[in-house]
């Protein structure tokens, strides 16, 4: 059933408007000339950027990999007359500690072949979908919270499982017990869900202009493809679907098919 669900931010500490920061895992804000106008092209590597106005300024956003080990990150600005402008931003260094993890399934931390082929099937459907840009954009780039609970300060980690090495936690875990609503934090429209082998009973919305979210380790999906969902509209439930040692949400952040952290995003004042 679709419904609006209140969110409970005074259960959450206060705090003021989270500062986008430069660094790996992050997202660098670079300004756009002031002439700039829709119908210019703003990318990178050939690949279109998240771009809005804030105020009368326009801003490009751009997501850092948590691998980048450059000084600089550069963006291109064209004309519809095809004048360039490159712009970069300065990359500060951040580092993120480690998280081990003890999974009693070894399916979980070295998958059969069987379990392989599905991995990578589901990969291109998911990946597809990270890297989706769309024209529409919603009217602001700032987040509620879409679950109230402890929030884990968990994006970045570098992971072990079972002692094997793993990709960096690519999200924000939030603790809720099984069939906590899970709202959606922005408006946008659903692109994809699945019941995938590692990330569970899954959904993905796009906000518009290759700005991404992901909902994982769902116990119930509400929604469907297609859907068009308003800020704060029932997606799905928390559960503990996939690979996990209990229930929580993974909630992850994407710009330009970059992971950034989600705490970037959340406005606990709204």
């Amino acid at each position: 059933m679709r419904r609006l669900i209140p969110l409970l931010l005074a259960a959450f500490s206060s705090v003021a408007v989270a500062e986008y920061s430069a660094v790996p895992g992050g997202v660098a804000v670079i300004d756009l000339p002031a002439e700039f106008a829709p119908d210019w092209r703003v990318t990178m590597d050939g690949k279109p950027l998240h771009w809005r106005y804030r105020g009368d300024a326009p801003v490009a956003f751009v997501g850092v990999p948590l691998g980048f080990e450059g000084e600089t990150i550069s963006i291109e600005v064209t004309t519809p007359l095809g004048k360039t402008t490159r712009l970069s931003k300065t990359v500060g260094t951040k580092a993120y500690r480690e998280q081990r993890i003890t999974l009693k399934n070894n399916d979980y931390v070295s998958p059969k072949p069987k379990q392989l082929e599905r991995i990578g099937a589901e990969r291109e459907i998911i990946d597809a979908a990270l890297n989706h840009y769309s024209t529409s954009v919603a009217a602001t780039d700032r987040m509620v919270p879409p679950v109230d609970g402890r929030r884990s300060s968990s994006f970045g980690l570098r992971r072990f499982f079972n002692d094997q090495p793993r990709k960096p936690h690519s999200g924000m875990d939030i603790a809720a017990v099984t069939g906590t609503p899970i709202a959606a934090p922005l408006a946008g429209q659903v692109i994809a869900t699945g019941d995938w082998y590692f990330n569970g009973r899954s959904v993905i919305v796009d906000h518009g202009r290759g700005l991404i979210t992901l909902y994982c380790h769902l116990d119930e999906i509400a929604v469907a493809e297609g859907q068009s969902l308003a800020t704060g509209e029932t997606l799905g439930t928390v559960g503990a679907t996939g690979r996990v040692t209990g229930a929580h949400l993974h909630w992850g952040v994407y710009l330009n098919g970059t992971a950034v952290d989600p705490a970037m995003f959340i406005d606990d004042e709204q």
